[in-house]
């Protein structure tokens, strides 16, 4: 018959509230071994003649909680291979006790039965002493591994394991991601017991709180305030299913996955010109508005019952995994040229079968000046392409003497021109692969330049009083070249 370790609970608070089984067999098993001793009960069951070794002093040998709970499953499993053991834990077993699931986990490896025994879960006492009702929803969260994108602001949330100030630290500057300053929250230490102390503070000063100890959970009371939960993903989702649903929004019930393709280039390219002002705020504005292009196209895909954001995530998330072997699996990529590489072949491998042609994937719908940048690296790829940037640079001088030559004061000379026009920015994206500068870029900084300098001749012709007719090109062509040395 093997050896097992039953674990049972030192329930929450006092010795009255421990059941009688769970009594009986820590009085009377000889020796009980304790994750700790500081718990309400254990000075009443000795005072009765229990005997146990608690692991307290393995908290001091670790900085990390996980470690501290590995080293007390192993000293466990150790003990119950000689022989059977009664291991005792706060509260019930199977409420916020990492070294009994890890000792479920890896007990009935080493031959070892592991037995549940009863005891009172902490959460009965916090719930009476909050007098909350935990089926309006609620959250028990670790203390020690809190993390922002657990939070549920509109639930009940009880984060247990706040041992210390440091502990308490962390939940605080955590909570504050999400919640104001100055919420409210509620720090909860020995629940249902005669040393129980319940007292409510803003949530700055949580770590101040002198009473915290190993038996203290803080109590965090739902958002009822709207604006507070606008941070959340889930609130952005409702509103957006509210301007499409029936008591919605005019204009954003009629849109369509066609009618909003020009909002969505335009609101990219708005965050392109944050990045390049540099302006932060800015910035978190536009991203914004492309957020809610996404938004609404995964709206509309759920009203006409065909896909919903969750598919969107997930298909973007597993895309993520899928190419970055070097991550989440056994590749290896060193450097970033090594990733785009595996990324280029994963992606030929996903999309399966043999392309009708190389240039398949560039997308007609990006900006010129970029469509001709991508496939020009397309081809490049099978070596249709120069080894150095000179016979790039008399293609230019090529394509720009056909063009001139087509300029014949004709019709049908203007149409070849266009079409000369044409190959000549070809060209030039060609030049400016090679020395690779982005072309898009590129035009982009000239025309802001040209935006400063026009604004600075038009800020001179307003201060002379005069309307722009009044002045001869000359004239405006020396306001612009004070601008060249003015720096702008």
């Amino acid at each position: 018959m093997a050896n097992k370790i039953e674990i049972v609970g030192l329930g929450a608070g006092d010795l009255e509230q421990l059941p009688v089984g769970v009594y009986k067999k820590l009085l009377h098993s000889g020796q009980v071994f304790l994750r700790t001793k500081e718990h309400p009960v254990v000075a009443d069951l000795v005072s009765e003649g229990m005997q146990y070794v608690s692991f307290d002093d393995i908290y001091e040998k670790h900085e990390q909680f996980e470690e501290v709970y590995q080293e007390i499953t192993e000293l466990l499993i150790k003990k119950a291979q000689e022989n059977s053991i009664i291991y005792g834990v706060p509260g019930h077993p199977l409420v916020a006790e990492r070294t009994v699931q890890l000792l479920l986990a890896e007990g009935p490896k080493q031959g070892l039965d592991i037995v549940i025994g009863g005891g009172q879960s902490f959460l009965d006492a916090i719930f009476a002493s909050l007098k909350v009702d935990p089926v309006e929803g609620f959250q028990l969260l670790d203390g020690t591994a809190l993390h922002k994108d657990q939070l549920m602001v509109n639930q009940h949330m009880i984060i247990s394991q706040v041992y210390d100030q440091f502990i308490a630290s962390n939940v605080k500057l955590t909570l504050m991601e999400k919640l104001p300053d100055d919420y409210e929250v509620t720090i909860v230490t020995a629940a249902g017991s005669d040393q129980e102390i319940m007292e409510t503070v803003p949530l700055y000063e949580l770590d101040r709180n002198v009473s915290i100890n190993n038996l203290t959970s803080v109590y965090v009371p739902p958002v009822k305030e709207e604006t507070l939960l606008w941070k959340d993903f889930s609130k952005l989702r409702e509103v957006i299913a509210i301007l499409r649903g029936p008591n919605g929004c005019p204009w954003d019930k009629e849109q369509t996955h066609e009618s909003l393709k020009p909002y969505l280039i335009e609101e990219t390219y708005e965050v392109i010109d944050a990045i390049n002002e540099g302006d932060i705020d800015h910035l978190i504005e536009e991203l914004g508005d492309v957020l809610l292009q996404v938004m609404l196209h995964a709206q509309i895909g759920e009203d006409e019952g065909y896909f919903s954001i969750e598919d969107v995530i997930e298909g973007l998330a597993a895309k993520m995994v899928r190419r970055h072997p070097h991550v989440f699996g056994t590749g290896m990529a060193d450097t970033a040229e090594e990733v785009v590489q595996n990324w280029q072949e994963i992606k030929k491998q996903e999309k399966g079968g043999v392309p009708d042609s190389l240039l398949d994937g560039v997308s007609k719908s990006l900006p010129k000046l970029l469509m001709a940048f991508e496939l020009q690296k397309k081809a490049a790829k099978v070596g249709f392409d120069w080894q150095e940037v000179t016979p790039a640079l008399e293609k230019v001088k090529e394509e720009l003497e056909e063009f001139v030559q087509e300029l014949d004061g004709t019709q049908e000379g203007l149409a070849r021109a266009k079409q000369e026009f044409g190959d000549l920015l070809f060209a030039l994206v060609n030049v400016a692969r090679f020395l690779k500068m982005d072309p898009e870029e590129a035009l982009y900084e000239t025309n802001v330049k040209f935006m400063r300098r026009f604004q600075y001749i038009e800020k001179k012709v307003k201060e002379s009083g005069r309307v722009f007719s009044d002045f001869t090109l000359e004239e405006l062509d020396r306001y612009w070249d004070e601008a060249k040395i003015n720096g702008l």
